[in-house]
């Protein structure tokens, strides 16, 4: 769907390479503007042909002055579209613009600085005078070699933090960070000040013209949807059901390597959704398939490949069905690259179905939204709470949490001990952003009753991260890690001994394999 079907008026997130674009995009949105993430190489006649209200350069992993830094087309300062430069878009606007960029005598490596606002300026409007921001730079601008007609409007202890002249703005820290104070607001004076967006952007807008797509694409016509019982296919196939009643099919492979109950559930989500529903349970050949299977790549491929299997069995059964709909979103889109930028992993949202199957045309209704604005559709939907709320959960589902081969004793008691957990976190009045248990290869020496044991252990882990780029442990009250310890190791026999997981990220995963 191209941007004009869907809203009036967009902001432009060239992406250079940071890690940071979709947190500069969401946080666009949330101001009910839409933001949409482009490579920063994009030609300049693509822009004019979206016609933003402004643009914003984000930042990058080199410095500008390297021989292989990416830039945009300097055309893009000349159209008289508001500009908005972040870390290296500000070091790459002063630097293409004829200023001068070095070393910082004081280098900010993903560290909290102290701003001073030394000017007047649209965008500090309603900032106090001293504020402390996220920074991540080595880089910065030279003050005495601003480029021409650009002054200085903050400070900081390692140098410039902000310049501008009449359309165009650069900041030497994230404002879309969670760290910096009042970020929010710098970004909405940008939009609604300096942009003058009117605010338009709404998701109950977007529902109803892909509702309008959907119809308009489809007819009369059949529609097969492979569903994971994850937020994304979930929320596809509610919107597909609203869209077009009776003519979806959901399948629904239940690898065996689900939660507890959570086969279960996602079947009672869509019992009562116009759509027809077919459960496979293939749990035991999947199983035999990772029999003796150590090595967790391993894992990810036979899974992924025997649920191709699966699927393709079962659409052969329905006969010839012209449409495929996925629930891919737009950071798969983002990270697979596209026309124009780099690829940071391709995405196969249904494992890479094959050709073979003929389908005429792949429908993916979601693909312009974030997971925050996939999940706001999925509580419009009228989707159980459970599910619109559904921890991340790897494709290969527990597969993942389980080290070493996996077996159907392993399986069961990490789901009643992942349950547990779930639910003793659950009490906590703001939960972290992901959490979940795994089950070790060891086994440890423990004391229940009278009679020692040697059983397994397990682990817990609760991060707390923004962008799921890096993370935190979360710290979880002492309690809560208690109970939940104390009612795992007296329910479960088969556990002996509880560990709770405090790696970061980086230097470790969030997941463990």
């Amino acid at each position: 769907m191209s941007v004009k079907e869907t809203k009036k008026e967009v902001v432009l997130v060239l992406d250079f390479g940071g890690p940071y674009k979709e947190l500069v995009a969401r946080m666009i949105r949330s101001s009910n503007v839409y933001a949409e993430i482009l490579p920063a190489n994009i030609p300049l006649e693509k822009i004019l042909e979206i016609d933003p209200i402004g643009i914003v350069l984000t930042g990058g992993a080199n410095s500008v002055t390297a021989p292989n830094a990416m830039k945009c087309d300097p055309k893009i300062f000349e159209i008289g579209r508001p500009v908005l430069g972040i870390d290296y878009g500000m070091q790459l606007m002063c630097h293409m613009l004829g200023g001068k960029v070095g070393k910082a005598t004081k280098s900010a490596e993903g560290e909290l600085v102290n701003v001073e606002v030394t000017s007047d300026s649209l965008l500090f409007k309603g900032l106090p005078l001293a504020f402390s921001a996220w920074a991540n730079n080595s880089d910065v601008v030279v003050v005495k070699s601003l480029p021409k007609g650009f002054s200085q409007t903050a400070t900081a202890e390692n140098g410039i933090a902000a310049f501008e002249n009449q359309t165009m703005y650069g900041v030497q820290f994230h404002p879309e960070s969670s760290h910096t104070k009042d970020g929010r607001l710098i970004m909405r004076n940008f939009l609604f000040d300096i942009c003058h967006a009117k605010g338009q952007y709404k998701l109950k807008d977007y529902i109803d013209t892909q509702i309008n797509v959907i119809r308009q694409t489809v007819g009369d016509k059949k529609v097969l949807l492979a569903l994971s019982g994850g937020v994304d296919s979930s929320v596809c196939a509610a919107l597909l059901a609203k869209a077009i009643p009776e003519q979806l099919t959901c399948i629904f492979v239940d690898h065996g390597l689900m939660r507890l109950n959570e086969g279960n559930e996602i079947e009672e989500a869509f019992a009562n959704r116009d759509l027809n529903f077919i459960r496979v349970n293939a749990a035991d050949r999947f199983l035999k398939k990772l029999k003796g299977v150590v090595d967790p790549e391993k894992k990810r491929k036979i899974i992924g490949e025997e649920f191709i299997r699966v699927f393709e069995e079962e659409a052969k059964k329905l006969g010839k069905i012209p449409f495929l709909a996925q629930g891919t979103i737009y950071p798969d889109i983002v990270e697979s690259g596209g026309a124009y930028g780099t690829t940071i992993k391709s995405h196969h949202n249904v494992g890479g179905l094959p050709e073979k199957l003929g389908f005429d045309q792949i429908i993916e209704p979601l693909s312009m939204l974030f997971k925050n604005e996939v999940r706001d559709m999925g509580r419009r939907l009228k989707l159980p709470p459970a599910l619109v709320n559904r921890q991340p959960f790897p494709g290969p589902g527990l597969a993942l949490r389980v080290i070493g081969e996996i077996t159907v004793e392993k399986l069961d008691t990490l789901r009643q001990a992942d349950a547990i957990f779930r639910e003793e976190i659950e009490t906590m009045a703001t939960r972290p952003s992901q959490y979940f248990a795994v089950i070790t290869d060891t086994l440890s020496v423990g004391v229940k009753g009278d009679t020692r044991t040697y059983d397994r252990v397990v682990a817990l882990r609760a991060i707390t991260t923004d962008d799921f780029m890096a993370c935190s442990a979360t710290r979880v009250p002492f309690k809560t890690l208690e109970r939940a310890v104390s009612r795992i190791t007296s329910e479960i026999p088969e556990i002996s001994r509880v560990v709770y997981d405090i790696t970061p990220k980086p230097s470790g995963t969030i997941e463990w394999l």
